[in-house]
């Protein structure tokens, strides 16, 4: 479909296709949330916050200490918080181990419909 007016993206697409078809081995109920950047984006307003209030720092340590603090706030919260970005149910439906028989019907047929296109 692209190959004609875009040959360079047409290639860059199919030798990417693992790579972007990777949300495929997930649940589907966590694949909004994987397309998602929310969290991120609320975690980079978070430490641009802060190093605003700031302003000027000494050195570059400085910087990554903040920066590192902020981190790792955000990670004891996620550890503690009572409601997940991802829910303790759907994240133990996850299979460890590659085997396809092993995934939810659903991946599968999604994961072969995406590879498929």
């Amino acid at each position: 479909m692209l190959e004609p007016k875009f040959p360079a993206v047409a290639r860059m697409l199919a030798d990417a296709r693992e790579d972007l078809t990777a949300f495929a081995s997930f649940p589907p109920a966590h694949w909004v949330k994987i397309w998602s950047t929310n969290p991120l984006e609320r975690l980079n307003k978070e430490v641009k916050r802060r190093t605003n209030v700031v302003g000027i720092f000494p050195d570059d340590a400085a910087v990554l200490r903040l920066a590192g603090a902020v981190l790792i706030e955000a990670h004891d919260e996620w550890q503690v918080a009572e409601r997940r970005y991802l829910s303790e149910g759907s994240m133990a439906k996850l299979v460890a181990t590659g085997d396809d028989a092993a995934r939810p019907k659903e991946v599968r047929r999604a994961t072969a419909e995406l590879v498929a296109n």
